[in-house]
């Protein structure tokens, strides 16, 4: 399935003749008129609820190199958003660029910025769950702050959820045939070894559980977001354990994946892989 930067112009730009925002239903049946329904499923080319909100998470920190330029790529994704910042207590400019964007889009219609602040650093678990708090839209999207996930493809991640047949999905960068960075063999081997060890637990069948995309349709997380605990990097052993086991719909769909080395800011190390160990065991038996 094609992403939405690969599309031509007359679909993401709408048809000739229609105005209309792409995702809309009058952009869709316009160019299913001209495409065909198959064509359109193959493009990811459907209508959105009109009162979908897409809430849009970002744990922040000290993430001043990327933070404005990966704002914007959200922004111009075509499909309502409010887009909640949450800082961890950055030692950068993190906070005056959050404050920046949110004054520059205080006329957008579109896009919604939230801002919130820890005044001591607690971690990329503790960040989502302050900004699971603010959330009000209708779907929930997790976005690290840094330029490895690429945010134009969220339409694709929605669709399962807006068509009804799931609950939960993760974007994997293991699956299908997006493009993908090459870098640490030791990480791709410890992220296969941990999503193995997950799923023995939750019985799941998941190709990348330490993926940041995951989405999340409200209604299904709110019975989850306050029993979370974990701060760092154990969200995501956690977080998975928990949907598992309330049987919610899961889907995985492939994403591109541009990762950065150490040297350009990555911030996970050894001991939260061991951190990670030690939450599959500990969730996968109860909150």
């Amino acid at each position: 399935m094609a992403t939405a930067t690969a599309l031509p112009a007359e679909v993401t730009n709408g048809p000739a003749g229609v105005d209309a925002r792409p995702y809309t239903h009058d952009w869709y049946h316009a160019l299913r008129e001209r495409l065909g329904e198959s064509a359109c499923r193959q493009l990811c080319i459907y209508a959105m609820p009109d009162d979908l909100l897409l809430s849009v998470v970002v744990p922040v920190y000290n993430e001043e190199a990327t933070l404005r330029q990966l704002v914007d790529r959200v922004r111009a994704v075509p499909i309502r958003k409010e887009i909640i910042l949450v800082d961890d207590c950055s030692h950068d400019d993190s906070r005056e660029i959050m404050r920046i964007i949110e004054a520059e889009c205080a006329t957008d219609d579109l896009n919604q910025i939230t801002l919130a602040y820890h005044e001591k650093n607690q971690g990329k678990g503790a960040a989502l769950r302050t900004g699971f708090q603010k959330a009000s839209g209708t779907v929930l999207v997790i976005q690290d702050a840094d330029l490895e996930y690429n945010p134009s493809e969220y339409p694709r991640l929605l669709q399962p959820i807006v068509e009804g047949k799931a609950d939960v999905v993760y974007g994997s960068r293991f699956l299908g045939d997006q493009p993908h960075r090459v870098l640490y063999f030791w990480h791709y081997l410890g992220n296969q070894f941990l999503t193995l060890l997950s799923n023995c637990f939750t019985n799941l069948n998941l190709t990348d559980m330490e993926t940041c995309y995951k989405v999340f349709r409200r209604d299904a997380l709110a019975d989850v977001t306050p029993t979370l605990k974990q701060n760092r990097f154990g969200f995501e052993p956690e977080i998975t354990a928990k949907v598992a086991r309330r049987r919610l719909r899961i889907f995985e769909l492939s994403v591109s994946y541009s990762g950065r080395t150490y040297d350009e800011g990555k911030h996970i190390g050894w001991k939260d892989g061991f951190q990670a160990l030690w939450c599959i065991v500990r969730y996968a038996f109860g909150d």
